[in-house]
């Protein structure tokens, strides 16, 4: 079993690199997510001194991180606007999200994703929203697998701040 904690200061020693092998595993698929060097040391810096970002350890195996992700409860402005369908909770939801999530390559395919998508519902759910959100490029089958396998809807599209579709989930809590 996972547990979750803040991320602090020192995790900036392992975390660049456990990103870096995400962007890795996602060039496999050919697509473009990620690709530009985000979320660079920069992104991970300001979400650890904004208090959004989390990693999950084992404690069966000291020191290693199995996966790190932002929630944000403060709203996501590229959600305001949903095409080729819509939002569970309609535009203006009650909703918190999940972005920049990884997980480290020694700990895929043991359910890794699965407990930190729980661990974000639940801390979700307790913070008293209605639902939770996370967008993915479309070629990214192994997310959006997760994200289905997981109880999350596909909603639609929405777009980045470049203009780029990502497709949009949901899942009510």
């Amino acid at each position: 079993m996972l547990t979750f904690r803040k991320a602090v200061p020192e995790d900036l020693e392992i975390l660049p690199d456990l990103y870096d092998q995400g962007r890795a595993a996602i060039a496999r698929f050919g697509i473009d997510q990620w690709q530009n060097g985000y979320p660079a040391r920069e992104d991970i810096e300001k979400d650890i001194a904004d208090d959004v970002l989390w990693v999950s350890e084992d404690p069966e195996v000291p020191g290693k991180i199995a996966s790190v992700f932002a929630l944000i409860f403060t709203g996501e402005p590229t959600y305001d606007r949903i095409v080729e369908g819509q939002w569970l909770t309609g535009e203006s939801g009650n909703y918190a999200a999940v972005h920049r999530i990884t997980v480290s390559p020694d700990f895929r395919n043991r359910g890794v994703a699965g407990q930190t998508m729980a661990f974000a519902k639940t801390m979700s759910k307790n913070a008293g929203f209605s639902s939770l959100r996370i967008d993915t490029h479309q070629g990214n089958l192994a997310m959006r697998g997760m994200l289905e396998k997981n109880g999350f809807t596909h909603c639609g599209t929405i777009f980045l701040e470049s203009g780029a579709p990502r497709v949009a989930y949901e899942i009510l809590l």
